[in-house]
């Protein structure tokens, strides 16, 4: 499944660099990405010094090294592997809603050509939870308070040994925000996310399932394995 994504993922920036000057991306951190980004990091013939990178989320309240900072994860697993032309990080400190709305403008200097995302366990799209997700969302980036399903995920994940350590709030790109970009590649491994890519793939279209909202995009991919197919294939 990574590989797959990744292949597609190379083929396309691959394509966009012949027919551009500069190709701008943003991208998730998550363990569920790690395959992705490996074999898209060993991918040949891609002139990442023409490339932008962005990601699309941040915890509020961490120490500025702190290891589970998602600006740390991609930098480990992305942005130190390859000579992006810029990597823009997320800030929080030392005031977040001013952050959000510095992270906004530098996203609107210019279209976003790819996203690579994922699925949350209740659903989520970035950090766009059920009771926070808006489809109409007039920001492109917020403060938003994450739900207790959200948090007990990066335990899960074993991103943090104890629920009480994931923090409460988290600045994250705005639903409108991420559907703007040309193109969507959705990477989705795991038995636990099979329940959220079923709503997102059957249900209703509708914040109860931030993810279903991927179907009204014109070019949106979506990667799942045997474990996360609710088809089971």
């Amino acid at each position: 499944m990574g590989e797959a994504a990744a292949r597609d993922i190379a083929n396309a920036l691959r394509e966009a660099l012949a027919r551009q000057q500069n190709v701008r991306m943003v991208f998730a951190a998550a363990p569920s990405q790690a395959q992705m980004l490996a074999s898209l990091c060993a991918a040949e013939g891609i002139d990442w010094t023409r490339v932008a990178a962005f990601h699309m989320d941040e915890y509020i309240g961490l120490a500025p090294d702190a290891p589970e900072r998602f600006a740390k994860w991609l930098d480990n697993n992305l942005f130190d592997r390859v000579p992006f032309a810029q990597v823009h990080h997320i800030v929080p400190e030392p005031d977040a809603s001013a952050a959000a709305a510095r992270y906004a403008q530098l996203l609107a200097a210019a279209p976003i050509d790819f996203v690579c995302l994922g699925i949350g366990v209740n659903g989520h799209i970035a950090f766009n939870d059920p009771p926070v997700a808006d489809f109409a969302d007039p920001l492109d980036v917020k403060v938003v308070t994450l739900d207790e399903q959200c948090r007990q995920q990066q335990v899960d994940d074993d991103c943090f040994a104890n629920f009480d350590d994931v923090p409460e709030q988290a600045i994250t790109l705005t639903v409108p925000r991420l559907i703007r970009a040309g193109r969507l590649f959705c990477v989705v491994p795991g038995q636990l996310k099979r329940d959220a890519v079923r709503a997102s793939l059957y249900g209703p279209i509708s914040t109860e399932c931030p993810a279903s909202i991927l179907r009204q995009h014109p070019d949106c991919s979506l990667y799942l394995d045997a474990e996360s197919d609710p088809n089971g294939q």
